[in-house]
């Protein structure tokens, strides 16, 4: 479950390759979200740190390996880490590390717990995160959370239209895990229409999926 940011004064630690560290105190997530955007932007670092010492957590943002981790100290040193495959992926991450912590960035992507997942074809990502959804409900929020990032409703309300406008070489690992999902629900997938991006994939509208995405619109 999420944790309430605790309104006051809060303290970061922002660390970068180049041993220029800064400690701030901040009021709310969004001044915090300022303060980082700038200290990123302004250097040139392979790696950029974020640490929350009281509560124990830490975001690591890796641009030179295209990977985001996180750590939770506070549950066994709690581990995961994602694949990144869009630059503009790693500022949205702190906006949620600072508005939610290690939680607020569950439904970011496809984490997983040993960096040697990383290395992996997009598609076995894809098919390895699939494989550890086991249940209806998971699935379902999966699916959702994927329509949620890049998706539309078809002008019709009969189609779920996933990865909307992209090309079919973007978004593969999240294509593969889709695919798997769409088959463990006994979803209906379409044919893609001719004018469609061929990056897309079309699914009938299903109740199940038409109230999981209400929560994500």
């Amino acid at each position: 479950m999420a944790r309430p940011y605790n309104p006051g004064p809060k303290q970061f630690t922002f660390v970068a390759g180049d041993g220029d560290d800064q400690q701030v105190s901040v009021g709310d997530p969004q001044e915090a979200y300022v303060a980082f955007s700038a200290f990123f932007r302004e250097r040139d670092s392979d790696t950029y740190t974020i640490d929350d010492v009281p509560a124990g957590q830490r975001l690591v943002l890796m641009p030179g390996q295209g990977v985001i981790a996180r750590f939770e100290d506070a549950d066994k040193a709690r581990f995961t880490c994602l694949k990144v495959d869009r630059a503009n992926r790693y500022l949205p991450s702190a906006m949620l590390f600072f508005e939610n912590g290690y939680a607020g960035l569950d439904h970011f992507g496809q984490w997983f717990s040993d960096l040697a997942d990383l290395d992996t074809s997009p598609e076995a990502r894809g098919a390895t995160r699939a494989a550890t959804i086991t249940t209806e409900a998971a699935a379902i929020e999966e699916v959702a959370r994927i329509w949620a990032d890049s998706g539309i409703v078809d002008p019709s309300d009969q189609y779920y239209v996933f990865f909307d406008s992209h090309d079919v070489g973007d978004d593969r690992a999240e294509r593969a895990e889709l695919l798997k999902l769409i088959e463990f629900l006994g979803l209906e997938r379409v044919d893609t229409p001719a004018e469609a991006a061929d990056g897309e994939v079309w699914v009938r509208t299903d109740t199940r999926i038409d109230v999981e995405c209400e929560r994500w619109s």
